[in-house]
């Protein structure tokens, strides 16, 4: 694996892994309310978004065992662009249902890529 591809999937898990401890014991009203937590949500989705959609760029053999890399992308651009017509819920959303799905794939990639080496 190219040593791009790797910091790119580091970089995803890093993300992931922060919103993970930012929502910790929070609630989707608490996540409502609280200006700086949906702020630094919406920051690190807007890195896994744009470091999936490099990683498209640089191996696309890599990016394709992520299964929703489309929409992930389709996310971050909403994120970014579209910041006016962000759903809390729907972010909620994301965090509670999709998350940990991608985290898995990235450490299956990751692992495998080891046990080649």
């Amino acid at each position: 694996m190219q040593l791009e591809t790797k910091k790119l999937l580091e970089d995803i898990r890093v993300a992931a892994d922060l919103v993970f401890s930012f929502i910790r014991g929070k609630s989707l009203d608490d996540y409502r309310r609280d200006a700086m937590l949906k702020s630094a949500v919406e920051r690190q989705f807007t890195i896994i978004g744009e470091a999936i959609r490099r990683l498209s760029n640089v191996d696309r053999a890599v990016v394709s065992q992520i299964g929703d890399f489309r929409r992930i992308i389709a996310f971050r651009n909403v994120l970014v662009h579209g910041y006016d017509g962000v759903s809390d819920d729907v972010v909620w959303d994301v965090v509670e249902k999709d998350l940990a799905i991608l985290i898995q794939q990235i450490q299956t990639i990751s692992l495998d890529d080891e046990t080649k080496n």
